[in-house]
């Protein structure tokens, strides 16, 4: 009898472990698939629908967009989540960089959200990170 108690307790312990697993990665690709229509809607005009850099501005930009798929190979096998973060954000300059031709969409999502309050900074901020996961989702 004891047997079959641990082993149902083994059991009910498998099945709480996959059923969150599973809800966990539901929620993940929920956010992938926010990051996906952010792209689209954001940045597919330059950087492509596909992301490797040939959208239909491209042409018009005196620096060709980056192929957002090679960001993790470009850098060294680990993606650069927080510079990406950064990137887009656009609240970090980088000098020596030159202009910034890339718009900065942290301004842009804070302005459409309402300006410079805490509300305006986390909805920027959420969508900023869904944009980031999709980034790292797509990588090759």
């Amino acid at each position: 009898m004891n047997q079959a108690r641990f082993l149902s307790g083994v059991l009910l312990i498998g099945v709480i472990v996959w059923v969150f697993s599973v809800r966990v990665h539901a929620q993940e690709m929920e956010v992938i698939a926010g990051g996906e229509l952010e792209y689209q809607n954001s940045c597919a005009v330059c950087h492509g629908v596909d992301g490797r850099g040939q959208g239909i501005m491209g042409k018009f930009l005196n620096v060709p967009p980056a192929n957002l798929r090679r960001l993790t190979l470009s850098s060294g096998g680990k993606f650069p989540f927080w510079e990406v973060y950064r990137k887009i954000d656009g609240q970090t300059e980088i000098r020596g960089h030159g202009t910034r031709d890339m718009p900065v969409w942290g301004d842009r999502f804070r302005n459409q959200a309402g300006g410079d309050g805490k509300t305006a900074q986390t909805q920027a901020a959420g969508r900023i990170l869904s944009l980031v996961f999709y980034l790292q989702h797509i990588q090759e």
